[in-house]
């Protein structure tokens, strides 16, 4: 279970979320996206309106279903969402007064039962801040993945994640680990962009991951389309970006070689 997280907006994160989980279905693993993001970017990303979500993540956490009993189909084979709606507007609210703010999510989300119906990954779309959200998402997960934008500004905004993240660790779930940093709206004719990408890299080492996400405005398109630009236009930069991707991301873990 991995949680998909920057609090800064505009990184490509919910892309990320779409994208990598798409091309990950497409090779052939069954993967649960779960919007946790009161904004509903991901859910309406991939086909389910605001009106057609009946069920979402906001039930789950209240003990009203089960992960697995309301995640629906998207258009996507082995591609399933758990939609978000505006109630998660008042999660945070609601769960400040509960002694186990931090791991609602993780008691909500039974991993047997998501194991048992064959998901091979779970991806977490979090909001753009480290609201309780993002910290449940953080503490129901094995691992974050971070987007990185190519931009001034990047390493100051990863390193107040870090540290949010070494809180976690100390305080509620000492395991979690991040996944990769993924460079995201990387233009190679812009100076600034290969200057940051040199610099993430020379800091962070093998913590990058080696593909890199193009500014692509096939990514930028597909949403609107409800549907992820891997089958909005499969040969497009960005969809093959994220293919690759997905590639180097099954490689890490050790399904493929």
């Amino acid at each position: 279970m991995i949680a998909v997280a920057n609090q800064k907006g505009g990184v490509g994160k919910t892309t990320t979320v779409m994208n990598l989980g798409a091309a990950l279905a497409e090779k052939g693993m069954k993967v649960l996206i779960i919007d946790a993001d009161p904004q509903g970017n991901a859910s309406t990303g991939l086909g389910k309106s605001a009106v057609n979500r009946s069920r979402s993540l906001k039930d789950v956490m209240e003990g009203t279903g089960s992960a697995v009993e309301f995640a629906v189909e998207t258009d996507s084979p082995r591609l399933f969402l758990l939609p978000s709606s505006g109630d998660l507007n008042s999660a945070d609210i609601e769960m400040a007064a509960n002694p186990r703010r931090a791991l609602v999510l993780k008691d909500a989300l039974d991993r047997a039962e998501l194991s048992e119906a064959g998901f091979t990954h779970v991806l977490i779309d979090c909001p753009p801040s480290l609201n309780l959200l993002t910290v449940n998402a953080a503490v129901a997960a094995n691992s974050i993945l971070v987007p990185l934008q190519a931009e001034f500004f990047a390493l100051e905004g990863l390193s107040q994640l870090v540290v949010s993240i070494r809180e976690i660790r100390a305080s509620v779930h000492p395991q979690l680990y991040i996944e990769g940093i993924l460079l995201t709206m990387i233009d190679r004719r812009n100076n600034l962009s290969r200057q940051v990408e040199r610099d993430v890299r020379a800091n962070l080492g093998d913590l990058v991951m080696q593909t890199t996400i193009p500014r692509n405005v096939r990514l930028s398109e597909a949403p609107s389309h409800g549907r992820p630009a891997t089958s909005y236009d499969r040969s497009s930069a960005g969809s093959m970006a994220y293919m690759n991707a997905a590639a180097e991301f099954l490689k890490r873990e050790g399904r493929i070689t």
